[in-house]
């Protein structure tokens, strides 16, 4: 019988520093959002004004003619009854959400902020109070769900040569893996308009983003004018559920390597993230939890 080999359990920052001001005062959190929001308004014209960034804004309903990748994501997961108003709600809202996102062409030199793409969710605009995560739970608010459209993207754009320039992850994991298809560490968190998901396009060539709502799924694709020389396999490494002082955590690596489209061989890998979060669920009897004290 073999023993996994267990590195040191290191918490990220995030999971180990003081509660923020906000958490200790929670009536002080729609300040501190109008100030981080400022900011990063403040950002945009000053990038905007020197020229360093061009946001990719033009839309097109006719298909760039190579599909990149396709994925579609389950919209309604099984939770609590008293819940699943609110994942039900999610799917209006992704809708609302994902027809700003139909269509957008990323140019040569352009730059994707889901913010500035999909716009403030507020109930002016038809959105309804979806299932948000925060701060180890799941709560309900004014656009819940939506990130659900950004961890689409970002799926898909690992799978192509644009590059991500920011994305932010959510710092705990809140359901068990039953029914995933990708890699738990691929997520992204999104709160209008600080906490984004920015993607640029080093390439020569423009891509396309399609996105839309069907039954069962929401659905992506990306698309692009001339195929490129590589495609990209993402994967997860070293995955472990680590128990310590009663609390329980999952880390893993996300890779991808990089396969010659004519060859079919591998001609390079790149770690894209190394993940560590707090479980907020019991893990399933088959889950092998190692205890690390």
């Amino acid at each position: 019988m073999t023993t996994a080999h267990v590195e040191p359990l290191e918490l990220p920052t995030r999971l180990t520093a003081p509660p923020r001001l906000t958490q200790r005062h929670p009536w002080l959190l729609p300040a501190a959002m109008a100030v981080h929001r400022a900011r990063r308004r403040t950002q945009w014209v000053r990038d905007a004004w020197s020229g360093r960034v061009v946001w990719a804004a033009r839309h097109d309903d006719v298909d760039l003619p190579v599909r990149l990748k396709q994925h579609g994501s389950l919209l309604l997961r099984e939770l609590d009854p008293d819940r699943m108003h609110l994942q039900h709600n999610k799917v209006t809202n992704l809708r609302l959400a994902a027809s700003r996102m139909d269509g957008l062409v990323i140019a040569p030199g352009e730059t994707m902020s889901f913010n500035r793409v999909v716009g403030n969710c507020t109930r002016r605009k038809g959105y309804v109070d979806g299932m948000k995560l925060a701060n180890g739970a799941a709560g309900s608010g004014v656009g819940g769900g939506i990130c659900q459209l950004a961890n689409l993207v970002h799926w898909m754009v690992l799978h192509s040569p644009l590059t991500v320039v920011e994305r932010s992850e959510h710092s705990f994991d809140p359901f068990p893996d039953r029914g995933r298809v990708q890699p738990w560490g691929v997520g992204c968190s999104i709160v209008y308009n600080y906490v984004d998901l920015v993607v640029r396009n080093d390439t020569e060539h423009a891509f396309q983003l399609r996105s839309w709502v069907g039954d069962r799924y929401l659905h992506g694709q990306l698309r692009t004018d001339v195929p490129p020389a590589h495609s990209f396999r993402v994967e997860a490494r070293e995955e472990q559920f680590l128990r310590r002082e009663g609390q329980v955590y999952r880390r893993n690596q996300i890779w991808r390597r990089v396969i010659d489209r004519h060859t079919g061989d591998q001609v390079g890998e790149e770690l894209v993230r190394s993940n560590c979060a707090l479980v907020v669920y019991e893990p399933d009897p088959g889950v092998d939890v190692i205890d690390v004290g």
